[in-house]
């Protein structure tokens, strides 16, 4: 386990915290309890951040902005992910080594997406990026997560989002395939806010994810989009949850997933509507994709709705390739493996589309292309 001064409360806390994330079944092979977290953490190290200019704000690499911008630091650091309470989030927030800090003034727009990139190369990784945007702010940030063979990552992130402030939150994890990644993901939208989680789970052997939205002021709106491919004997675990603790909010949920080879995934997603939260709008869709015999995938959608006066709806599907779309393609003249890979890729679209910038959208494409001609 790291070595932490300050942090030692919550190392303690990761140690006697459940993960939460029980086995789902027979073919699930990973034991989050007991997972191995490496002893020696990485040196601290400045992330990669491409920023336009911030007009009265900033994006500092953590470690800076707590030393310059403490109270800034202080009102984001806890505030949208409870680190005494989730396991993972404890040990990141006690070791953390390398992060972000990104700040939007009130009534500021910012444009271009802000890119962070970290890099997991020596020792275990544990990076924390967390967005304050005021009042009527507008920002989008692109978090990358790269890294050498076995690399351990565990990071948190965090936005807390002013009344009418907009932000769109998307990150890419495309570590080697037998790394590992855990992230705890938390936001705080303020009344008629509106904040997007997108998270696309490309790499490592093992990825858990876990994605929150507490909307606790009127008027707010929180999306989140997740897409996952496990491949080989790659393990996917995303849990996410809108909790609408306000009413007169809105939310969606959309998920896409495929696995193949002996991938193995689960998704859990969770709607809970408090009751005096009326006139709230949320809906869940979870599609998931097998492709081979030896895939499987659990998913697990859950609606806890304590009020009368709303409008709430979830879905999922679980299956294989569709064979009269295969037929049609065949007689076409397009082979069968092309006409797999071009129905699998299509699948996933609809969550690759709301990802900013074409860019990423297209590296998104170019991966997912990858994993399913294997």
């Amino acid at each position: 386990m790291p070595s932490a001064t300050a942090g030692d409360g919550l190392l303690q806390r990761f140690a006697q915290l459940p993960s939460g994330r029980e086995k789902p079944g027979r073919f699930w092979r990973i034991d989050l309890e007991n997972l191995a977290v490496p002893e020696q953490a990485a040196a601290y190290t400045e992330p990669v951040i491409e920023a336009p200019a911030i007009r009265g704000g900033f994006a500092l690499d953590l470690r800076t902005a707590k030393e310059r911008h403490s109270e800034i630091f202080a009102r984001a650091f806890g505030a949208a992910v409870p680190h005494n309470d989730k396991k993972f989030a404890a040990l990141a927030a006690a070791s953390w080594n390398t992060g972000a800090l990104v700040y939007v003034p009130a009534g500021v727009s910012v444009d271009d997406p802000i890119r962070i990139v970290y890099n997991a190369t020596n020792g275990a990784l544990y990076p924390v990026t967390l967005v304050v945007l005021e009042e009527g702010a507008r920002c989008t940030v692109v978090t990358e997560i790269e890294g050498s063979d076995g690399a351990f990552v565990c990071g948190i992130d965090e936005v807390v989002a002013a009344e009418n402030a907009q932000h769109v939150f998307a990150s890419v994890q495309s570590l080697p395939e037998d790394a590992t990644a855990i992230f705890t993901r938390g936001a705080k939208p303020g009344r008629s806010a509106s904040v997007s989680f997108d998270a696309a789970q490309l790499g490592a052997h093992l990825s858990v994810d876990t994605l929150d939205v507490n909307v606790d002021e009127p008027g707010a709106e929180g999306t989140i989009n997740v897409l996952f491919f496990p491949r080989g004997t790659q393990h996917v675990d995303v849990v996410s949850t809108v909790a609408h603790n306000a009413g007169d909010s809105q939310s969606q949920t959309l998920v896409k997933s495929a696995a193949t080879g002996n991938g193995q995934a689960r998704y859990l997603g969770n709607i809970r509507i408090a009751p005096h939260a009326q006139h709230t709008e949320s809906a869940l869709r979870d599609d998931a994709l097998l492709l081979s015999k030896g895939a499987h995938i659990d998913s697990v959608p859950a609606l806890e709705i304590a009020a009368n006066d709303v409008k709430a709806y979830h879905g999922a599907t679980v299956g294989a390739l569709d064979e009269e779309q295969i037929f049609y393609m065949t007689s076409r003249g397009i082979s069968r493996d092309d006409a797999e890979r071009m129905i699998a890729l299509g699948f996933f679209e609809p969550v690759v589309e709301r990802f900013p910038t074409e860019a990423l959208r297209e590296r998104i494409r170019e991966t997912l292309a990858a994993k399913a001609a294997q």
